[in-house]
């Protein structure tokens, strides 16, 4: 009972650690609902109802015919998917639990494993929540084909990833000014409405656009999304590797941000607030 369990080897101390973030992922799930399937539900519900309002605004305003040839409704969610997954991860990691949470009193937890466990509880909701939209839109109502799914479904990690990258940037500054990373992330979460390029045609915009978006890793993910799901869509003006190299860099400064950022924090900051 009084005994500290120590780690015998490397591999036993990745295993405790996987098992831990396993947990706190299961619990991170389960946080906001007790039954596991309302929260996929309210996932679906909020994919489902964005992809109708993008479609009953499309069609309204007749833009329907200006987009790439294909299944019109997996053009929306080729690109809402990659948005809500990138916003999703970084909601998830930017209310992970802090380095003054009553959680880290009890070893061995501590808040890479409380990021990571928010991150992958979040990528398991975007996961499945894809493969029953897609798997219902497919037997329920048009037989789709996607060109290249293996490729698709990397692009949909690499959003999770830059999600997940910018979000930790965020939790770095959060303990310093939390009200500056409560506005920012309303502010981005909003900006990449329009700045993510999930409504438009990538080859087709202008240049003054292009320079407006193209700071955007999620615009290049979206866009190379589309030339692996559409067999006769090219994406010509997007980089496969920019999204990449941004998300390494910005997670090489979050965790270097955090790491500082753990040596400092206490309750009394939240007490003072």
């Amino acid at each position: 009972m009084f005994k500290t369990t120590r780690p015998r080897s490397r591999l036993h101390s990745a295993i405790v650690i996987a098992e831990l973030i396993y947990y706190a992922a299961v619990r991170d799930v389960r946080k906001s609902d007790g039954n596991a399937i309302v929260a996929l539900a309210k996932n679906i519900m909020t994919v489902v109802i964005m992809v109708l309002a993008f479609y009953l605004m499309f069609s309204v305003l007749g833009l329907k015919g200006t987009k790439l040839r294909g299944d019109f409704l997996l053009f929306m969610m080729s690109g809402i998917f990659m948005y809500i997954t990138h916003i999703k991860a970084l909601s998830a990691v930017v209310g992970a639990e802090g380095p003054s949470s009553p959680m880290m009193q009890h070893a061995p937890m501590n808040t890479i494993i409380a990021i990571s466990s928010a991150a992958l509880s979040s990528l398991y909701i975007q996961v499945l929540s894809l493969f029953v939209v897609l798997f219902v839109y497919h037997v329920g109502f048009v037989p789709i084909s996607i060109h290249q799914p293996i490729q698709a479904f990397g692009m949909l990690l690499a959003a999770w990833f830059t999600g997940v990258a910018v979000g930790l940037v965020l939790v770095a500054i959060k303990p310093w000014s939390p009200g500056f990373v409560t506005i920012f992330s309303s502010i981005y979460q909003r900006a990449n409405m329009i700045a993510s390029g999930k409504m438009f045609v990538v080859n087709t915009l202008p240049t003054f656009m292009m320079n407006m978006f193209d700071w955007n890793p999620l615009f290049h993910i979206i866009d190379q999304t589309r030339g692996f799901v559409f067999i006769n869509y090219f994406p010509h003006r997007t980089s496969l590797e920019y999204p990449i190299y941004v998300g390494l860099s910005l997670l090489m400064i979050g965790l270097m941000g955090e790491f500082y950022t753990r040596q400092y924090a206490s309750s009394s900051w939240e007490a003072r607030r």
